[in-house]
């Protein structure tokens, strides 16, 4: 049998001090090291693994609380992806005033048009996730251009995280005023007598506008012929011109033309009314339930930003939405501000994507 003596040191935890080999030294049993894992139990493997993990996360949690606490100390770059004038554009200036003078902060409006927003959305995406860039965009850039296209450069859930809904504004269903219509049921009735022939005008093929006149159409068992245009202003100017009897439109671009008696306001393609327009009925008030557009901008951060960076951004965009001059100018422009939590938030653009999908699939509607 072999000597205790001369197999113990093979042994790695067992500590070896001053072993004399002439004379037998008294058996010691020593006690286990507690601070140091045995590499042979599995337990003590994954536990230890365990604690690792919960330490790198708890650092990264205080790291990312330590770095709000100094949020923000350089200027903010909010990037929108439409020239200035557009709602977009719009929003986010007034937002960026407001938060400046109730905070102090340095927020600068960058335009990047161009690309189906594509541009300014991947420049974002692509951006450090510190919290000093950040994007404003609308329904077409999350809920349309996804549905639309087969091949869009970036994700929501990959590359971005959703801070909070800033503004929301319905569309409308608008008529020259020298037209008939002037309900729901008119335009319905006139549709199904001449199929095809009933045309409505938006800014862009492929356009929430677009989208919200098709979902009409196809909820209402009716065909209406679209007519696009370069934007907005022209598309509103062709309905006022009298070039096209029908026009679906945001609340802001319609308000002067109703002003000058040239249009006449159907109503809202939203289940909810206006408080500023009682007398503007909802297309769930003429049974057709099921249609509710209304075009968002929501602010959003890259994907990687610290959850405090995004607390902290929500919190202070829905201080600022809440104040009332703010409700005012917003509703000046027929919007309603928003302010909701990011994860609700999310679940808007989420449910608003499925109903875009499915008009896109019913009305075969292509880019």
């Amino acid at each position: 049998m072999r000597d205790s003596r001369l197999t113990a040191n093979k042994n790695p935890h067992v500590r070896h001090k001053n072993i004399s080999f002439g004379e037998p030294s008294p058996r010691r049993h020593n006690a286990p090291d507690l601070d140091k894992p045995d590499p042979d139990d599995p337990a003590q493997g994954d536990t230890m693994k365990t604690a690792k993990t919960l330490a790198g996360t708890l650092l990264i949690a205080l790291s990312g609380a330590t770095y709000a606490q100094d949020y923000p100390n350089r200027p903010i770059r909010m990037v929108v992806p439409f020239a200035a004038g557009g709602v977009v554009d719009v929003t986010a200036r007034l937002l960026a005033q407001k938060m400046t003078e109730r905070l102090g902060w340095n927020v600068i409006v960058e335009n990047k048009p161009g690309g189906n927003g594509f541009i300014a959305v991947t420049n974002v995406a692509q951006a450090p996730a510190d919290g000093y860039t950040l994007l404003m965009a609308h329904t077409g850039e999350f809920s349309v251009n996804p549905a639309l296209f087969k091949h869009v450069p970036y994700e929501l859930e990959r590359d971005f995280k959703p801070i909070t809904l800033v503004s929301d504004t319905p569309l409308l269903l608008v008529a020259n005023a020298a037209t008939p219509y002037r309900t729901f049921d008119d335009v319905i009735k006139a549709a199904k007598a001449r199929p095809d022939a009933l045309a409505f005008s938006s800014p862009g093929a492929g356009s929430y506008n677009h989208l919200g006149g098709e979902w009409l159409a196809l909820e209402a068992g009716v065909k209406l012929m679209h007519v696009p245009y370069k934007g907005g202003a022209p598309a509103m100017a062709a309905v006022a011109g009298g070039e096209v009897p029908l026009g679906v439109v945001a609340v802001p671009a319609v308000l002067p033309h109703v002003k000058t008696g040239r249009v006449h306001v159907i109503g809202l393609l939203t289940r909810k009314t206006m408080a500023d327009h009682p007398e503007w009925k909802t297309a769930q008030g003429a049974g057709i339930p099921r249609v509710d557009a209304s075009n968002w901008v929501g602010m959003f951060a890259p994907k990687g930003t610290p959850d405090a960076i995004v607390e902290t951004l929500h919190r202070e965009v829905a201080k600022t939405l809440a104040a009332a001059d703010v409700i005012q100018r917003f509703a000046d422009n027929g919007a309603t501000v928003g302010g909701m939590p990011p994860a609700e938030f999310k679940q808007r653009i989420e449910f608003d994507l499925k109903n875009v999908r499915g008009v896109i699939e019913r009305a075969r509607i292509e880019p």
